[in-house]
């Protein structure tokens, strides 16, 4: 039997299939190392965490003010530019201008807690070198920003303010007819 007559290779499958499984093959590979390079990383990064937070400790500080901007510009010294990957210096990074003790200095903040610091107020904050981990209100609480919500989520608040105020009419207006 001529096996090339009806398009099937030696074996009874076609080309195409032979293809599909090479791929789905690969596919599945790089899932695999992918997720094992994932783990790699996460048990590097949760090291790199708890050796910052074992260092740490509490200043009390007054922020100037707080800004994105790229390392070179943010006027942090010269040893911390010359340590980063060059790749990072063009990144802009959550900087800290903030009174410590008697001097101003120019401090890193981490990205998770960047929006809860207060500018022009005097905070505790968790430090380890000019890195900022942490951040406590020093008199009262912080200010958290409410969340932002996305397009749905305006939509459905905008929706159950009309149906309240609906609701609100149709029963003023069932009190009048009453009276």
């Amino acid at each position: 039997m001529n096996y090339r007559q009806f398009g099937l290779l030696a074996g009874g499958m076609r080309w195409w299939q032979i293809v599909l499984i090479v791929v789905i093959v690969l596919l599945v590979a790089a899932v695999v190392a992918l997720a094992i390079y994932g783990r790699k990383l996460q048990k590097k990064s949760e090291e790199s965490q708890a050796q910052i937070r074992e260092g740490a400790q509490t200043y009390s500080i007054l922020v100037i003010d707080k800004k994105r901007m790229r390392l070179n510009e943010a006027g942090l010294p010269q040893v911390v530019i010359d340590q980063t990957p060059k790749y990072m210096r063009r990144a802009k990074v959550p900087v800290v201008k903030a009174k410590v003790g008697p001097k101003v200095m120019s401090l890193i903040s981490d990205e998770k807690i960047y929006d809860l610091i207060p500018v022009k107020k005097e905070v505790k904050a968790v430090m380890n070198g000019i890195y900022i981990i942490d951040v406590k209100g020093a008199r009262g609480g912080l200010e958290t920003k409410p969340e932002k919500k996305g397009f749905f989520g305006r939509l459905r608040d905008k929706a159950i303010k009309a149906r309240d105020e609906l609701a609100e009419n149709n029963a003023k207006d069932s009190k009048k007819k009453k009276k």
